[in-house]
């Protein structure tokens, strides 16, 4: 592994829970439980290997057109997560944060999320994302809304408007766009997923159950990863360090800064945590 070259941001749609827990003659619910322990497993992965960002799509706007009990189930599930998983957030100094309509949420879940972002708000290790009651078409329609009343009121100049200042409008517009998305499951599709922001994102794509992809799966999708050269629709010789001015027009394309152009796919050299040293393969 080299940790230089880790993703700065990695994004993973959990797919597979039910499916996992139907092959077990298993109650879908089941499927759902086993895998918080794979969100445990990657969310200690992730911070071993500096990943600065991860997010996790744990309940999509679509998802609310499941079994009334099943969706009852998965938000229990998710209030139990943050409720008894909160101290071990703290301990990694991880940030929760949230993405999508949480005023969908019922309360006492919607609660939850707001007493887990509050708490872990002064922490400075890496942001963990939830998007919930999320959907990449109605993130991007919510935006449009945003941003039309703003030039309604005379605040912008729509005329005068670019990539950058529409996803300005965006849910969490200071997190950088994924580098990686990891889809478990088998499936090969987007879902619906951070539309906007995964234009030039890495896919890898598991056969894995979520339920089944821990540790060593995860490093095996960062290892996929690094053996990607990231061209942001230039050339190969473009990319090279020595073609003049690669760095600087690769930073001109939008989501992508001088440091990810220069260093590869990561934020920069990182030292890598207690829990990792030298190759760390396992």
């Amino acid at each position: 592994m080299q940790l230089d070259r880790v993703p700065r941001h990695v994004a993973i749609i959990m797919d597979g829970n039910g499916r996992w827990a139907t092959a077990r003659g298993l109650e879908r619910v089941a499927g759902h439980r086993e895998g918080i322990e794979s969100v445990r497993a990657v969310l200690r992965a992730a911070r071993d290997y500096g990943v600065g960002t991860l997010t996790l799509y744990a309940f999509s706007n679509e998802n609310w057109n499941r079994p009334r009990n099943e969706v009852s189930e998965l938000m229990r599930l998710l209030e139990e997560y943050l409720e008894t998983e909160i101290e071990e957030v703290m301990s990694h100094r991880a940030r929760v944060r949230s993405i999508g309509r949480l005023d969908r949420l019922p309360p006492s879940t919607r609660r939850a999320v707001e007493r887990a972002v509050e708490r872990t708000a002064g922490n400075d290790g890496m942001q963990l994302v939830f998007a919930l009651s999320y959907g990449g078409r109605t993130e991007i329609v919510d935006a449009a809304r945003r941003l039309a009343r703003d030039a309604e009121a005379g605040k912008i100049d729509a005329e005068g408007l670019d990539e950058k200042g529409f996803a300005a409008y965006l849910y969490a517009p200071d997190l950088s766009d994924p580098d990686l998305l990891i889809r478990t499951g088998a499936e090969q599709r987007v879902s619906n997923f951070l539309l906007w922001q995964i234009a030039y994102t890495e896919l890898h794509l598991s056969p894995r159950m979520w339920p089944e992809f821990r540790r060593a799966e995860f490093e095996a999708a960062l290892l996929d990863y690094q053996g990607r050269e990231r061209r942001f629709g230039r050339t190969s010789e473009q990319m090279r360090p020595e073609a003049p001015g690669a760095a600087a027009g690769v930073a001109g394309v939008e989501g992508v800064d001088a440091v990810s152009a220069t260093e590869g796919e990561g934020a920069g050299p990182r030292a890598p945590s207690a829990g990792v040293r030298g190759h760390a393969r396992r």
